[in-house]
């Protein structure tokens, strides 16, 4: 253990070359830390932790943290043995953000500041999850996908590949809310398919899936599923007219 006054490194970390350490970060037991990453102040990279080269990781991020199962949880596994966090090459993780141990983000993936990625969450490459989002435990996200500011995805969703998330959406997966000794056999968040958005202050009820390039306009309450390229509306949501032929995944070039 490397200990002093402005930092603590334990002896079997491994860091690469050209590594940026800043002041009172502490970095445990068996983390692996890649060539030319930059760590600022206070950070804390917890046992195990994984991660690739060219990593930005901010000041007072906690990265590979485990999770703290609640007496009456209902979807944290308290004392369950976690795979170590692995961060992909080249992303950049925000100040104040956290990431839990038994994830996995792809390269380039952007964790903005005060962000929280649980654990059993899988994060594909070059996806942003934006400033103060929550994505809870046992979530897929797919790759090039922007999930904004403030936005809460539940556990047990699912969102594919180029979806967009915006600002203050938020997402269920519980449709007896909290009453019921059996619910927990029908947990299902939001799926949203390949090339889906949801509009600003978009609600999802549990289980209902947004259809390839289908669309939830700003302030939608999805009661029901969105078909593929369908925009809907409203309270509850309802059909409003196709998406744009000139919106759809496959005519866009970046």
């Amino acid at each position: 253990m490397i200990k002093t006054e402005k930092m603590s490194i334990h002896s079997s970390a491994q860091i690469g070359d050209n590594v940026e350490i800043g002041l009172f970060t502490v970095i445990e037991a068996n983390v692996i830390i890649g060539v030319g990453c930059n760590i600022g102040h206070h950070a804390v990279i917890h046992a195990g932790t994984m991660v690739g080269n060219g990593v930005r990781i901010d000041d007072h991020a906690v990265i590979g943290k485990k999770p703290v199962a609640a007496r009456r949880s209902k979807t944290t596994e308290a004392g369950r043995e976690l795979e170590p966090l692995v961060i992909g090459e080249n992303c950049i993780i925000g100040t104040g953000a956290i990431v839990y141990a038994g994830a996995i983000l792809g390269k380039g993936v952007l964790v903005a500041d005060t962000a929280s990625v649980r654990e059993d969450v899988t994060i594909g490459d070059y996806t942003i999850i934006g400033r103060n989002v929550t994505i809870e435990n046992k979530v897929t996200v797919g790759a090039r996908c922007k999930v904004m500011t403030d936005a809460y995805i539940c556990a047990f969703s699912e969102i594919g590949d180029d979806c967009f998330i915006a600002p203050c959406v938020a997402t269920s997966n519980d449709n007896y809310a909290g009453r019921w000794k059996e619910r927990t056999k029908y947990y299902k968040g939001v799926t949203v398919r390949n090339g889906g958005r949801l509009g600003v202050n978009v609600t999802t009820l549990p289980g209902r899936v947004i259809g390839q390039d289908g669309m939830a306009g700003a302030g939608a309450v999805v009661t029901r599923d969105v078909p593929d390229a369908t925009i809907v509306c409203g309270n509850p949501g309802k059909t409003h007219r196709p998406v744009p032929e000139n919106q759809l995944l496959k005519n866009q070039d970046d």
